[in-house]
């Protein structure tokens, strides 16, 4: 009996340790968990600056902004680097109309500049719009040139025409204003007659043209805007 009573008790006594480790090792934990939350409530936080992100900044807009920067932006040569009208449909992943949607929340911050008939040419007007739209950067991170042509002539023909207006705003940027990280903040489309072509609805917008304004006119442009979303 003394050795049965023995072997019980010896038994019992191996079944209680691990319990008494694993109690052990919780409230251990417990006092460090404790020890670190009350350490890091009492250091200073270290305060982090976050860029601005208007309203304006949908999850579709920063997907065609992220992409246009990364498939049609600048070379860091300087070579002008952009999206044909193909390219683009592509880049957008969306139709023309809702690609020009994502836009209609930056009426107060955007612009159209606009050209004559099979023109290429920046005019005093068009030079005098888009200098205040860039210079009224406002702490945004990206400038946005989409240019266009009226459907007028051959596609290929509007094609070019579309491109050496994109090439045109981005000249005059690098001519005027003396910003190292140009290449770093455009983005350029040019979206021929073919893709997201501009309705009377802009016409309310500010524009560089200052007579009639009928489709036509709209679309002999490039639209030019600051756009502040964090990527």
């Amino acid at each position: 009996m003394t050795s049965t009573a023995s072997r019980l008790a010896m038994g019992a006594a191996c079944l209680a340790f691990p319990s008494i480790l694993v109690f052990s090792w919780v409230a251990s934990a417990g006092e460090r968990l404790e020890t670190a939350e009350q350490t890091a409530a009492a250091e200073p936080q270290v305060a982090v600056a976050e860029a601005a992100e208007e309203g304006y900044c949908s999850a579709d807009l920063k997907k065609i902004l992220r992409r246009v920067l990364t498939s049609c932006g600048l070379l860091g040569s300087g070579e002008v680097r952009g999206c044909q009208p193909v390219e683009a449909k592509n880049v957008a992943t969306l139709g023309g109309d809702d690609f020009n949607a994502l836009f209609r929340p930056l009426a107060q911050r955007a612009g159209i500049i606009q050209f004559d008939k099979d023109k290429a040419e920046l005019d005093p007007g068009d030079t005098n719009l888009l200098n205040k739209m860039f210079a009224d950067q406002r702490g945004a991170s990206y400038f946005f040139v989409v240019a266009r042509s009226s459907p007028e002539g051959s596609v290929q023909h509007n094609r070019e025409l579309s491109q050496g207006r994109a090439q045109a705003v981005m000249s005059h940027l690098r001519q005027t204003f003396n910003d190292p990280d140009l290449d770093k903040e455009v983005g350029l489309l040019w979206l021929g007659e073919e893709f997201a072509q501009l309705d009377q609805e802009f016409c309310q917008w500010q524009r560089s043209g200052l007579g009639e304004c009928s489709e036509k006119e709209l679309n002999r442009s490039a639209f030019v805007a600051w756009i502040d979303c964090r990527l």
